[in-house]
Protein backbone atom coordinates (compact mmCIF):
# COMPACT_ATOMS: atom_id res chain seq x y z
CA UNK A 1 0.00 0.00 0.00
CA UNK A 2 1.34 3.49 -1.02
CA UNK A 3 2.98 5.46 2.32
CA UNK A 4 1.92 9.03 2.67
CA UNK A 5 3.99 11.67 1.56
CA UNK A 6 3.52 13.52 4.43
CA UNK A 7 5.34 11.04 6.69
CA UNK A 8 8.82 11.22 7.69
CA UNK A 9 10.66 8.13 8.21
CA UNK A 10 13.31 8.94 9.13
CA UNK A 11 12.63 11.61 12.00
CA UNK A 12 14.37 10.58 15.04
CA UNK A 13 16.63 7.97 14.16
CA UNK A 14 20.20 7.60 14.34
CA UNK A 15 22.25 7.32 11.41
CA UNK A 16 25.74 7.24 11.17
CA UNK A 17 28.03 9.11 9.02
CA UNK A 18 30.49 6.22 7.81
CA UNK A 19 33.88 8.19 7.51
CA UNK A 20 37.27 8.89 9.63
CA UNK A 21 37.96 11.80 7.49
CA UNK A 22 35.58 14.49 9.42
CA UNK A 23 33.53 14.70 6.56
CA UNK A 24 30.53 14.57 9.23
CA UNK A 25 31.58 18.14 9.57
CA UNK A 26 29.74 19.06 6.31
CA UNK A 27 26.91 16.09 6.08
CA UNK A 28 25.86 15.93 9.50
CA UNK A 29 24.28 19.78 9.46
CA UNK A 30 22.18 19.20 6.63
CA UNK A 31 20.90 15.43 7.17
CA UNK A 32 20.02 17.04 10.86
CA UNK A 33 17.89 19.35 9.36
CA UNK A 34 16.66 18.05 6.76
CA UNK A 35 15.72 14.48 7.51
CA UNK A 36 15.09 15.80 11.37
CA UNK A 37 17.78 12.59 12.03
CA UNK A 38 20.44 12.17 14.88
CA UNK A 39 23.87 12.19 13.05
CA UNK A 40 26.97 10.15 14.25
CA UNK A 41 30.10 8.76 13.86
CA UNK A 42 32.23 5.62 14.76
CA UNK A 43 35.89 6.13 15.83
CA UNK A 44 36.74 2.07 15.76
CA UNK A 45 35.46 2.59 12.03
CA UNK A 46 38.08 2.30 9.74
CA UNK A 47 37.36 2.91 6.51
CA UNK A 48 40.94 3.04 4.62
CA UNK A 49 40.77 -1.09 5.11
CA UNK A 50 38.67 -0.55 1.57
CA UNK A 51 41.77 1.02 -0.06
CA UNK A 52 43.61 4.58 0.05
CA UNK A 53 44.01 7.47 -2.22
CA UNK A 54 47.66 7.43 -1.27
CA UNK A 55 47.72 3.81 -2.50
CA UNK A 56 49.20 1.61 0.46
CA UNK A 57 46.14 -0.02 0.33
CA UNK A 58 44.59 -0.63 -3.27
CA UNK A 59 40.97 0.07 -3.67
CA UNK A 60 39.16 -3.16 -5.16
CA UNK A 61 35.88 -2.01 -5.84
CA UNK A 62 34.40 0.68 -7.88
CA UNK A 63 33.46 4.04 -5.98
CA UNK A 64 29.86 3.21 -5.53
CA UNK A 65 30.53 -0.42 -4.23
CA UNK A 66 33.50 0.76 -1.89
CA UNK A 67 30.63 3.60 -0.34
CA UNK A 68 28.11 0.30 -0.15
CA UNK A 69 30.84 -1.57 2.06
CA UNK A 70 31.33 1.92 4.36
CA UNK A 71 27.84 2.11 4.95
CA UNK A 72 27.37 -1.77 5.94
CA UNK A 73 30.40 -1.97 7.54
CA UNK A 74 29.48 1.04 9.45
CA UNK A 75 26.02 -0.11 10.65
CA UNK A 76 27.11 -3.64 11.67
CA UNK A 77 30.16 -2.61 14.24
CA UNK A 78 27.34 0.63 15.07
CA UNK A 79 24.21 -1.67 15.38
CA UNK A 80 22.52 0.76 13.15
CA UNK A 81 20.29 0.03 10.27
CA UNK A 82 20.79 3.94 8.57
CA UNK A 83 24.19 5.21 7.25
CA UNK A 84 25.63 7.40 4.97
CA UNK A 85 28.97 7.22 2.78
CA UNK A 86 31.00 8.86 0.61
CA UNK A 87 33.99 8.01 -1.91
CA UNK A 88 35.98 9.94 -4.28
CA UNK A 89 37.83 9.83 -7.43
CA UNK A 90 40.30 12.47 -8.85
CA UNK A 91 41.71 12.55 -12.45
CA UNK A 92 41.01 13.71 -15.80
CA UNK A 93 37.65 14.78 -16.72
CA UNK A 94 36.26 11.94 -18.79
CA UNK A 95 35.16 14.08 -21.48
CA UNK A 96 37.52 17.46 -21.43
CA UNK A 97 40.84 15.51 -20.42
CA UNK A 98 42.90 18.65 -19.82
CA UNK A 99 41.55 19.03 -16.65
CA UNK A 100 41.30 17.36 -13.41
CA UNK A 101 37.95 16.74 -11.94
CA UNK A 102 37.07 15.42 -8.41
CA UNK A 103 34.04 13.14 -8.45
CA UNK A 104 31.73 12.27 -5.68
CA UNK A 105 29.59 9.40 -4.72
CA UNK A 106 27.27 10.06 -1.98
CA UNK A 107 25.29 6.87 -1.32
CA UNK A 108 22.18 6.63 1.59
CA UNK A 109 21.12 3.26 3.01
CA UNK A 110 17.84 2.58 4.96
CA UNK A 111 17.89 -0.76 5.85
CA UNK A 112 14.39 -0.84 7.67
CA UNK A 113 12.43 0.81 5.01
CA UNK A 114 14.72 -0.69 2.22
CA UNK A 115 16.05 2.10 0.34
CA UNK A 116 19.24 2.57 -1.21
CA UNK A 117 19.74 6.41 -2.41
CA UNK A 118 23.00 7.78 -4.50
CA UNK A 119 24.00 10.97 -6.04
CA UNK A 120 27.09 11.76 -8.34
CA UNK A 121 28.96 15.39 -7.57
CA UNK A 122 31.50 16.04 -10.11
CA UNK A 123 33.08 19.30 -9.85
CA UNK A 124 36.28 21.02 -12.10
CA UNK A 125 37.16 22.69 -8.21
CA UNK A 126 40.15 20.45 -7.00
CA UNK A 127 43.89 21.01 -6.51
CA UNK A 128 44.81 17.43 -7.47
CA UNK A 129 47.78 17.62 -8.62
CA UNK A 130 51.71 15.61 -8.20
CA UNK A 131 54.93 16.07 -9.43
CA UNK A 132 58.56 15.21 -8.92
CA UNK A 133 60.70 17.83 -7.63
CA UNK A 134 64.11 18.49 -6.93
CA UNK A 135 64.56 21.75 -5.81
CA UNK A 136 62.96 23.90 -3.44
CA UNK A 137 61.68 26.73 -5.68
CA UNK A 138 59.68 24.05 -6.98
CA UNK A 139 58.62 22.60 -3.80
CA UNK A 140 57.32 26.01 -2.73
CA UNK A 141 55.62 26.66 -6.47
CA UNK A 142 53.87 23.45 -6.08
CA UNK A 143 52.89 24.11 -2.45
CA UNK A 144 51.12 27.41 -3.24
CA UNK A 145 49.48 26.31 -6.40
CA UNK A 146 48.02 23.63 -4.42
CA UNK A 147 46.69 26.37 -1.51
CA UNK A 148 49.17 25.04 1.17
CA UNK A 149 49.48 25.23 4.14
CA UNK A 150 45.26 25.45 4.26
CA UNK A 151 45.31 22.41 2.13
CA UNK A 152 47.45 19.45 2.85
CA UNK A 153 50.12 18.34 1.38
CA UNK A 154 52.05 14.20 1.42
CA UNK A 155 55.83 13.67 -0.13
CA UNK A 156 56.65 10.47 -0.72
CA UNK A 157 60.20 8.66 -2.13
CA UNK A 158 58.64 8.49 -5.94
CA UNK A 159 55.53 8.04 -7.66
CA UNK A 160 53.51 5.13 -6.62
CA UNK A 161 56.18 4.37 -4.05
CA UNK A 162 54.86 3.88 -0.39
CA UNK A 163 57.93 3.14 1.20
CA UNK A 164 58.53 6.22 2.80
CA UNK A 165 55.69 8.78 2.27
CA UNK A 166 54.37 11.83 4.97
CA UNK A 167 51.03 12.35 4.60
CA UNK A 168 48.78 15.36 6.02
CA UNK A 169 51.35 17.89 5.92
CA UNK A 170 50.39 21.25 6.84
CA UNK A 171 53.14 23.17 8.11
CA UNK A 172 55.89 24.98 6.32
CA UNK A 173 59.23 23.37 8.53
CA UNK A 174 57.38 20.09 8.15
CA UNK A 175 57.45 20.29 4.39
CA UNK A 176 60.85 21.53 4.24
CA UNK A 177 62.11 19.10 6.46
CA UNK A 178 60.36 15.60 4.48
CA UNK A 179 61.34 17.34 1.66
CA UNK A 180 65.11 17.55 2.68
CA UNK A 181 65.02 14.29 4.37
CA UNK A 182 64.07 12.88 1.26
CA UNK A 183 65.91 14.89 -1.64
CA UNK A 184 69.48 13.96 0.41
CA UNK A 185 68.99 10.33 0.43
CA UNK A 186 67.48 10.16 -3.18
CA UNK A 187 67.80 13.18 -5.03
CA UNK A 188 64.25 14.00 -5.62
CA UNK A 189 60.94 13.46 -4.26
CA UNK A 190 57.39 12.99 -5.50
CA UNK A 191 55.19 15.53 -4.01
CA UNK A 192 51.05 15.47 -4.40
CA UNK A 193 48.00 16.80 -2.83
CA UNK A 194 46.58 15.38 -0.07
CA UNK A 195 42.94 14.73 -1.03
CA UNK A 196 41.77 13.36 2.03
CA UNK A 197 38.72 15.25 3.08
CA UNK A 198 40.14 16.08 6.59
CA UNK A 199 43.21 18.15 4.87
CA UNK A 200 41.29 19.31 1.86
CA UNK A 201 38.98 21.76 2.12
CA UNK A 202 38.13 22.57 -1.53
CA UNK A 203 36.89 18.41 -1.88
CA UNK A 204 35.14 19.18 1.34
CA UNK A 205 32.80 22.01 -0.17
CA UNK A 206 32.28 19.24 -3.30
CA UNK A 207 30.86 16.56 -0.68
CA UNK A 208 28.50 19.51 1.21
CA UNK A 209 27.29 19.97 -1.78
CA UNK A 210 26.86 16.34 -2.46
CA UNK A 211 24.66 16.32 0.86
CA UNK A 212 22.41 19.25 -0.66
CA UNK A 213 21.49 17.13 -3.48
CA UNK A 214 21.63 13.62 -1.67
CA UNK A 215 18.91 15.04 0.91
CA UNK A 216 17.35 16.57 -1.89
CA UNK A 217 16.77 13.22 -3.71
CA UNK A 218 16.04 11.45 -0.43
CA UNK A 219 12.61 14.28 0.15
CA UNK A 220 11.53 13.66 -3.60
CA UNK A 221 8.91 11.03 -3.61
CA UNK A 222 7.32 8.70 -6.30
CA UNK A 223 4.32 10.60 -7.65
CA UNK A 224 2.67 7.02 -7.94
CA UNK A 225 3.71 5.06 -4.25
CA UNK A 226 5.53 8.38 -2.72
CA UNK A 227 8.86 5.79 -2.23
CA UNK A 228 11.43 8.53 -0.79
CA UNK A 229 14.42 8.92 -3.75
CA UNK A 230 12.17 10.12 -6.76
CA UNK A 231 15.24 11.25 -8.59
CA UNK A 232 17.13 11.53 -12.62
CA UNK A 233 18.55 8.60 -13.86
CA UNK A 234 18.77 9.71 -17.27
CA UNK A 235 19.36 12.85 -19.23
CA UNK A 236 18.01 12.92 -22.93
CA UNK A 237 19.66 14.93 -25.99
CA UNK A 238 18.28 16.44 -28.10
CA UNK A 239 16.60 20.32 -27.95
CA UNK A 240 16.04 21.86 -30.97
CA UNK A 241 17.83 24.65 -32.56
CA UNK A 242 15.97 27.33 -33.21
CA UNK A 243 16.90 28.38 -36.45
CA UNK A 244 16.50 24.75 -38.49
CA UNK A 245 14.90 22.81 -35.23
CA UNK A 246 17.85 20.53 -36.23
CA UNK A 247 18.10 17.80 -32.72
CA UNK A 248 21.16 19.27 -30.94
CA UNK A 249 23.11 18.17 -28.28
CA UNK A 250 21.53 19.94 -25.57
CA UNK A 251 19.34 18.17 -22.78
CA UNK A 252 15.85 18.17 -24.13
CA UNK A 253 14.41 16.34 -20.98
CA UNK A 254 15.20 13.94 -17.75
CA UNK A 255 13.83 10.65 -17.11
CA UNK A 256 12.87 9.99 -13.52
CA UNK A 257 12.33 6.37 -12.22
CA UNK A 258 11.08 5.25 -8.85
CA UNK A 259 13.45 3.12 -7.20
CA UNK A 260 10.45 1.24 -5.78
CA UNK A 261 7.37 0.63 -8.13
CA UNK A 262 10.08 1.77 -11.23
CA UNK A 263 7.46 4.77 -12.24
CA UNK A 264 8.58 6.82 -14.78
CA UNK A 265 8.15 10.40 -15.86
CA UNK A 266 10.12 12.55 -18.55
CA UNK A 267 10.49 15.99 -17.36
CA UNK A 268 11.29 18.61 -20.73
CA UNK A 269 12.97 21.56 -20.69
CA UNK A 270 14.77 21.40 -17.50
CA UNK A 271 16.76 24.81 -18.30
CA UNK A 272 13.46 26.43 -18.76
CA UNK A 273 14.20 27.09 -22.65
CA UNK A 274 12.25 24.87 -25.70
CA UNK A 275 15.00 25.76 -28.88
CA UNK A 276 18.85 25.93 -28.39
CA UNK A 277 20.91 28.40 -29.76
CA UNK A 278 21.99 27.62 -33.86
CA UNK A 279 25.56 27.96 -32.23
CA UNK A 280 25.69 24.61 -30.56
CA UNK A 281 23.73 22.90 -33.43
CA UNK A 282 25.59 20.44 -35.49
CA UNK A 283 23.99 21.26 -38.57
CA UNK A 284 24.19 24.86 -38.50
CA UNK A 285 27.42 25.23 -37.03
CA UNK A 286 29.28 21.84 -38.01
Amino acid sequence: MPQSKNRNLFAGRKLIIATKHNKELVISPILTKKLAVECFINKNLDTDSLGTFTGEIERLDDVLETARKKCLMAMKISNCDMAVASEGSFGPHPTLGFINANDEILLFIDKKNDLEIVIRERSFKTNFNGQEIKSVEQLNIFATKAQFPSHGLIIRKAYGDNSEIIKGIIDSNVLKKSFESLKNKYGSVYIETDMRAMFNPTRMKVIKKAAQKLVDKITSFCPQCYTPGFGITNANAGLPCSLCSFPTRTILSYEYKCIKCQYKEDKKYPHNKTTEEPTFCDNCNP
